[in-house]
């Protein structure tokens, strides 16, 4: 794992969507096409905001896939996860190939048989991805397992994930936070070539070091991108506050 440390989130997303969108021409050029993850929430604004202004994507030879939804939740609602995405992605890019959004209306049991098959036929060359304040990874909430090949899986969210959502503003109460989501499983997301993990802001901080500087533990779910062979971890200076002194970083 490689880190990179920058000043602001501002900062971060500039940084980490370039390099995404680098990643991203570099396997069009290579394999013709490109098969992508995107994440929501917060952490994700300024990366997202950055990876659709870059120039020389051809968004037609590009597959999305998302991480997790709430199950349960109409896409109506501010807090769906396909709205977050169709708002600030889907619709400012030109031409997307395909986009495989994760209905959680449905019935979850097959919407994860669905969304498996498509993912297995279009292996994931770049993950965007985030780190919840929890040590979530996607919505593997601890303990994560670690050990299921399922690409995609129903999940129990804990009471700090569903408290974080109502922290960042998407819902008026901790009632009103579902209690069930599908996920991505943590299998699947490092079977992805690349991965972009982009993590700003203070409330971070102390997971950010659970998560690299404790053994890695599914008490920690996003430890694990530690073993991972290509990945990115991109930070503010008020996320990585709490990082040892010695941990080797690339400071911009």
């Amino acid at each position: 794992m490689r880190i990179t440390v920058t000043k602001s989130p501002q900062d971060l997303g500039k940084v980490a969507g370039t390099a995404a969108a680098n990643l991203i021409r570099q396997v069009i050029d290579e394999n013709g096409s490109a098969n992508i993850i995107l994440a929501t929430g917060t952490s994700q604004f300024e990366t997202l905001k950055q990876l659709i202004s870059e120039p020389g994507i051809d968004w037609k030879k590009v597959v999305m896939f998302h991480l997790d939804e709430y199950i349960g939740l109409p896409v109506t609602s501010n807090a769906s996860f396909r709205k977050y995405l169709k708002e600030r992605f889907i619709d400012k890019v030109s031409g997307l190939k395909q986009a495989h959004l994760i209905n959680g209306e449905e019935n979850a049991d097959i919407e994860c048989r669905r969304l498996g098959k498509l993912v297995n036929e279009h292996p994931i060359d770049v993950a965007l991805v985030g780190i919840g304040e929890n040590g979530h990874l996607a919505f593997n909430d601890p303990p994560a397992d670690f050990n299921t090949t399922e690409p995609y899986i129903i999940v129990q969210l804990d009471e700090a994930c569903r408290k974080q959502q109502l922290g960042e503003g998407w819902f008026e109460s901790l009632e009103a936070v579902p209690k069930q989501a599908i996920s991505m499983s943590i299998q699947q997301i490092l079977k992805s070539k690349h991965i972009i993990c982009s993590v700003p802001d203070s409330r971070k901080a102390e997971t950010v070091k659970n998560c690299l500087e404790e053994p890695v533990s599914n008490l920690n779910p996003a430890s694990i991108l530690q073993f991972h062979a290509s990945c990115t971890l991109y930070l503010d200076e008020s996320s990585a506050a709490l990082l040892s002194s010695s941990r080797e970083t690339t400071n911009l």
